[in-house]
């Protein structure tokens, strides 16, 4: 191994890098978008309002004060709709996905209930809805548990159920920061593993690996180059992903020794996994396919984007064979749960798998252009 040698070869590798300017934005960007874009969206959600329609048929102050109750504890946004209209071809022209329909005697039958304790008199209120909505249902669940809170409140008895909430965390977090270390994980997964696959495979078309057999340099010179290169970049973007997050969404996440431990092992593992997969790719315009088949199905099965627990079973198992599951979870332990022990088992798992594919890479990777 000749560390001047290294030296140089990554000094071309970085210089290389920085004169393309649009793979730098994209390599780097690309994940700040994603943290931007979803980071919106989460942080939207703890204010989230809906909008109801509401077709108010009795037109007293006892339905309009129920409605009042019913968007505040609902958190809707309400608009009226004129009762004169028929409510289903209000729902298909104005295109709304629910309308909820109070119907005619709803003061009088209150009445009945409140004052001379008929506990018989009810109404009913009517949810039109279009079932092709995804959001529908989310919107008739938190009706029908407003309505629930309602009908305990006039029943005046106190609930034999209650529920109390304990979280397994010392610290409330939210959900853009349970997002951020699968989004670094995700991305040092892309860099390494299309870098690699990329850069080997269009060199040894244009022979260029073959002619490296001429220099000084030895196979182990120009993996490690290339693994210190893959590195350097993972690093840089991983800061640049923190900063944007703590700027922007001012999240809560500890930083520790774990985060550049699975940086470097998620470089080694998908470095690895580039040199094998360059020894089966003989054209440079394949590469890239070749790193999707491999690279989209962990991006979305592995848990970066949203929690495996979502999936169905025969999914979540596939999930956890896969190595960027075990980067994601590694640094979920120690950024969020800050659990050492978690961190250590998922490092374990994926060191493992890192060696392998490591070893198995150097073995797949020759000087000759005709393997």
């Amino acid at each position: 191994m000749n560390v001047r040698i290294i030296s140089a070869n990554l000094v071309v590798k970085l210089l290389s890098f920085y004169r393309e300017k649009t793979t730098m934005f994209f390599t780097f960007a690309f994940p700040i978008i994603l943290i931007l874009v979803f980071g919106t969206i989460f942080m939207s959600q703890d204010s989230m309002e809906y909008r109801l329609s509401v077709q108010d048929l009795d037109q007293t102050n006892s339905s309009a004060e129920s409605i009042k109750t019913l968007a505040k504890k609902g958190k809707f946004k309400i608009t009226s709709v004129d009762p004169a209209v028929d409510a289903v071809q209000y729902v298909r022209d104005s295109k709304v996905n629910l309308l909820l329909v109070v119907p005619r005697g709803y003061a009088a039958s209150l009445m009945q209930r409140i004052i001379f304790n008929d506990y018989s008199s009810s109404v009913t209120i009517t949810y039109v809805y279009d079932p092709s909505s995804s959001s529908v249902q989310t919107k008739m669940q938190i009706l029908n548990a407003a309505l629930a809170g309602i009908n305990q409140g006039m029943s005046g008895r106190a609930p034999f159920i209650r529920s109390a909430e304990k979280s397994i965390l010392t610290k409330k977090y939210r959900f853009i920061e349970f997002f951020v270390p699968g989004i670094i994980a995700m991305s040092i997964m892309t860099m390494s593993l299309f870098g690699t696959v990329d850069s080997d495979t269009e060199l040894r078309q244009k022979g260029v690996i073959r002619k490296l057999s001429t220099t000084p340099i030895t196979r182990t010179d120009w993996i490690l180059s290339n693994v210190l290169y893959q590195f350097i970049l993972a690093v840089i973007s991983t800061l640049a992903m923190l900063l944007v997050s703590y700027a922007v969404f001012d999240v809560n996440l500890h930083i520790d020794a774990w985060l550049p431990v699975f940086i470097l092992l998620d470089v080694f593992a998908f470095v690895g996994t580039g040199m094998i997969l360059t020894r089966f790719v003989k054209e440079a315009q394949s590469a890239a396919a070749a790193s999707n088949a491999i690279s989209y199905p962990m991006m979305f099965l592995a848990g970066s984007f949203f929690p495996i627990e979502l999936m169905p079973g025969l999914l979540q198992t596939i999930a956890k064979k896969l190595p960027l599951y075990y980067v994601n979870e590694g640094l979920r332990a120690s950024m969020v749960f800050e659990d050492n022990m978690a961190a250590l088992r998922s490092a374990a798992i994926i060191g493992v798998y890192a060696a392998v594919v490591f070893i198995l890479g150097i073995m797949a990777t020759k000087w000759e252009e005709n393997q």
